[in-house]
């Protein structure tokens, strides 16, 4: 009996062993997978650590020092932080970053969804996305030189108006209005770039959730709220995180819209936190100060990350599969 019982307990002891032993080791596949990681996924991660990563920390270094390039670097540690913060110019270029993040942006994804609404039925839906789809192909530059010469006193604009009897239209590229100008170019500009992704989203959601609301009677707002947006929640996520990360690095078409003021540099006025850099570190009117010019490409940086991450955590979702 007792040479039962140890047979029985080395039997089980060696059935244990084996499942335990292949979950440690894997199966051939999973093993082959982990030998190819390192070829595969090595090389570019060390491209992007010497492209990037050492780059940004050497920034980030650059950002705690006094240095207009040609001399030595002095150590002043927050010293820029501080005076970024005491810098009327930089608050406002700092708030106009804002203004286009939230306010263009809001309007952007009103718009997209509206678009999105009215295009799913529509016939030539196919079409109708290219042509809303083709400002985003052309250069904001593009679309500056453009603004300046259809919104100048005698531009197209204001001819349109004088047509209909408006004998004072609007001084559209003041400086008190040119802002306002660009963040409805950038409106423009940006809408049909999110719409086409909504619209792809859009697609895949099966066509029979779509006669289920109609067999119920839902109209258009009750199909975008229970059925539209949880079932692209995850498109709308993306969209949201990428228009946050390029509403930051917005500077051409404020470059060029400063160009169509006659002054060959944009007024304070419409500045961003992307222009307030350039200026700072490369306009060429004064001595070059990267060191607060890398302090605010760093503290920009910094915001725009913890903005991505708590956008991420408010827009996160459980995954919804149809």
């Amino acid at each position: 009996m007792t040479e039962t019982a140890r047979m029985i307990g080395a039997t089980r002891a060696a059935g244990s062993a084996t499942p335990s032993g292949r979950r440690a080791g894997g199966n051939a596949i999973d093993r082959g997978r982990k030998r190819l990681f390192v070829p595969f996924v090595g090389p570019a991660f060390l491209f992007y650590t010497i492209l990037f990563v050492v780059p940004s920390l050497y920034a980030v270094w650059i950002s705690f020092n006094e240095w207009s390039g040609g001399d030595d670097m002095e150590f002043v540690g927050f010293k820029n932080y501080v005076r970024l913060f005491s810098d009327d110019l930089f608050v406002q270029s700092f708030v106009n970053t804002l203004l286009l993040l939230f306010v263009v942006g809001i309007a952007i994804f009103v718009i997209a969804f509206g678009l999105t609404l009215v295009l799913r039925d529509m016939v030539g839906r196919k079409v109708a996305r290219s042509v809303i789809f083709f400002p985003h192909l052309v250069n904001a530059m593009i679309f500056g030189v453009l603004a300046g010469f259809i919104f100048n006193p005698g531009g197209l604009v204001n001819k349109l108006l004088g047509g209909l009897g408006v004998t004072e239209p609007p001084a559209w590229l003041a400086h008190e209005n040119l802002f306002p100008l660009i963040m409805v170019m950038m409106t423009w500009i940006t809408t049909g770039y999110f719409t086409t992704i909504l619209m792809a989203g859009v697609d895949r959601i099966p066509p029979y959730y779509y006669e289920d609301c109609a067999l119920a009677g839902a109209n258009a707002w009750q199909r975008l709220r229970y059925v539209i947006l949880p079932l692209t929640w995850d498109v709308f996520a993306t969209c949201a995180v990428l228009w946050t990360i390029s509403s930051v690095k917005i500077f051409e078409i404020i470059w060029v819209f400063g160009g169509s003021t006659g002054q060959g540099m944009p007024p304070t006025q419409t500045w961003t936190v992307a222009v307030y850099t350039y200026v700072t570190a490369f306009s060429g009117q004064s001595i070059p100060a990267y060191g607060a010019a890398t302090a605010s490409a760093v503290l920009s940086l910094a915001v725009i990350s913890i903005l991505v991450v708590l956008l991420r955590r408010a827009t996160k979702r459980d995954a919804v599969e149809f």
